[in-house]
């Protein structure tokens, strides 16, 4: 009974505090709880400072990664949200990952819950279900974790991967031309 009581109350917590913002092609949210995506890294941080679903400590939680020039904030939660992490680029969150605690929620609650809100997703899989349009894809996975994405810098950044590798290929060739 204490189970499902948390359960329904995680469901009501995640449906609560998932609020729409507009995303001009599908009305995905882009938000959950006071964080967006597109916010900067002082956004964040304030932001994950100001919630009391998370155990925010401050720049201890950031980590700068080179190679890339992108921000990863890592911090953990309380009760539902047992790890979250946020990966910025250019200053500008663009993955928000949610990692339940799934003794105290579980998968179908919260498929079920995306599903009555958004539809039927737009991919499902035994590892993950998708929802997307045009600039934002929510999924649940494998461990739950749920994430949203924005799809405008991560489709850029694959077009910059793909680039990078093609360049790669390109260089291999003219290498094992040479012999």
């Amino acid at each position: 009974m204490k189970k499902i009581f948390f359960a329904v109350f995680a469901l009501a917590a995640f449906v609560l505090y998932s609020q729409e913002a507009e995303s001009g092609s599908g009305g995905l949210p882009r938000t959950y709880r006071k964080i967006s995506l597109g916010f900067g890294l002082e956004e964040l941080k304030e932001a994950l400072a100001e919630d009391s679903l998370f155990v925010f400590r401050g720049d201890r939680d950031v980590s700068f990664l080179p190679p890339k020039e992108e921000n990863l904030v890592e911090t953990t939660g309380l009760s539902f949200i047992r790890r979250a992490f946020f990966l910025l680029r250019e200053n500008r969150l663009y993955i928000m990952a949610y990692r339940l605690d799934e003794s105290l929620v579980d998968h179908y609650s919260v498929f079920t819950a995306l599903l009555q809100k958004y539809g039927e997703p737009a991919s499902l899989n035994p590892r993950e279900a998708v929802w997307q349009d045009g600039a934002t894809r929510i999924s649940i996975e494998r461990p739950l974790t749920v994430k949203y994405i924005d799809l405008e810098m991560f489709n850029e950044l694959i077009e910059q991967g793909k680039t990078e590798e093609s360049h790669e290929v390109y260089i291999r060739k003219l290498f094992i031309d040479e012999f």
